[in-house]
């Protein structure tokens, strides 16, 4: 009797491996930083979004870890040219930084081909804050000071120079007339650690991005001067005057999204690309998408990697113009 009984639990084995063979990995979602900045909100987002499909698949919530380092060229690298760039259950987090660091050549020879762009799940602008006791009060305060001494102003970025938020300062300044190489910047590893830093006064500016600032804002840590869009925005920053309303004609829109290794099946991919697709299109990832402090842009699959590779290009002018490459 116990023979038999070892021979068909033999038999039953190939079936419940096949079974979990077949059972989908869980997602994961990488974000190119330190918890709490833009790219880990861009993750959330992303996890938010798909939280109906997981659910509809019976499998795990996309889970979310980090891969800090390089301003993001460590993880461009982990996934785009070693082991895991076939995995096809693993998204990366990706800004307008992220493609300015590829324009200026800061991911090595990395080109925007290298990868498959997933979804762009939306867009923000950047912005100029100080901390809600700052002596600050507006965008002209600011100005007046870096005119005055610029030594004793310390700004805090994410990146080194020529990151985005080093070009925003730097446009800025230069369009009221002050030389950016004067400024005092501090590269700080994304968007979290510069707001920390700033609390604890280590920097008394932050370059940033309004999905940022919405979170600070709200919990009034920090005061935003300007922000760096067409016209006022909704929500949480709807007093904020843009840098324009002040007198300093410059827009910085940021956009944020997800993609995927190069080797990354094409029906895996098409996969991901449908189910954003779905996914953006309900009022509640609309919902998500304002809470996170992102404005509507949504593209996915060759459009959105259409736009990527003209993105760089004009990524790669302003660089050129700025004395940033040569």
């Amino acid at each position: 009797m116990l023979r038999s009984l070892f021979l068909s639990l033999l038999c039953l084995l190939p079936a419940f491996a096949g079974a979990q063979a077949g059972a989908p990995a869980p997602a994961e979602c990488v974000v190119p930083s330190k918890p709490g900045g833009a790219m880990d909100l861009t993750c959330k987002l992303a996890k938010k979004g798909l939280t109906q499909e997981s659910a509809a698949a019976a499998v795990a919530p996309m889970r979310i870890s980090y891969l800090p380092g390089g301003i993001g060229a460590v993880a461009w690298h982990s996934m785009a040219s070693q082991r895991r760039r076939a995995e096809p259950n693993t998204l990366v987090a990706f800004s307008g930084g992220s493609l300015l660091n590829l324009a200026q050549g800061k991911f090595g020879n990395a080109k925007a081909g290298d990868v498959r762009w997933v979804a762009a799940l939306g867009a923000d602008y950047g912005m100029i804050a100080v901390r809600s006791d700052s002596p600050y009060k507006t965008l002209a305060d600011l100005i007046d000071a870096l005119r005055r001494h610029p030594d004793k102003v310390l700004i805090g970025v994410s990146g080194t120079i020529g990151s985005q938020d080093w070009l925003k300062m730097a446009l800025v300044a230069r369009h009221a007339g002050i030389d950016p190489k004067v400024l005092r910047f501090v590269a700080l590893e994304g968007g979290g650690e510069v707001f920390t830093a700033m609390q604890a006064d280590y920097v008394q500016v932050v370059s940033g991005d309004t999905s940022e600032a919405t979170l600070n804002a709200s919990a009034n840590h920090a005061r935003v001067l300007a922000v760096l869009a067409e016209k006022r925005l909704p929500g949480v920053l709807a007093g904020v005057p843009t840098a324009r309303e002040q007198g300093v004609d410059v827009v910085w829109p940021i956009i944020r999204g997800v993609w995927m290794g190069p080797q990354v099946p094409d029906a895996d991919y098409q996969r991901w690309v449908a189910t954003f697709d779905r996914a953006m299109a309900t009022p509640q990832f609309a919902e998500w998408r304002a809470q996170a402090g992102l404005y509507p842009f949504a593209l996915t699959g060759p459009k959105l990697t259409a736009y990527v590779r003209k993105a760089v290009d004009e990524y790669a002018r302003q660089a050129t113009e700025l004395g940033l490459m040569r």
